[in-house]
């Protein structure tokens, strides 16, 4: 099984209101991945995701556009030191 990696993922445009966070949960959950998301109140979205590169890396991807009520802008990502989160959950903004 491959390393873990974590990415810190910060995503900008329409991206509050629009189910992002939940929409976010549900597509970690299906690629195994663990790690959170909230909203900023700057109007972004900030996620952690931990778990196999491969599986980052579409979540990654699947945040481009997120649900299809999003207008995504912007996303920046940082990786970080994997720090072993076990599940994925929706933090409060």
């Amino acid at each position: 099984m491959a390393t873990a990696v974590r990415a810190h993922v910060w995503v900008g445009g329409k991206v509050q209101g629009v189910y992002f966070r939940a929409a976010t949960r549900e597509a970690a959950q299906r690629q195994g991945v663990a790690g959170w998301v909230r909203n900023l109140p700057d109007g972004r979205v900030e996620a952690v995701f931990e778990g196999p590169p491969a599986a980052v890396q579409r979540l990654i991807d699947w945040c481009r556009q997120g649900p299809p009520a999003a207008v995504v802008e912007q996303l920046r990502v940082a990786y970080e030191l994997p720090e072993g989160l076990t599940h994925f959950e929706v933090l409060r903004s």
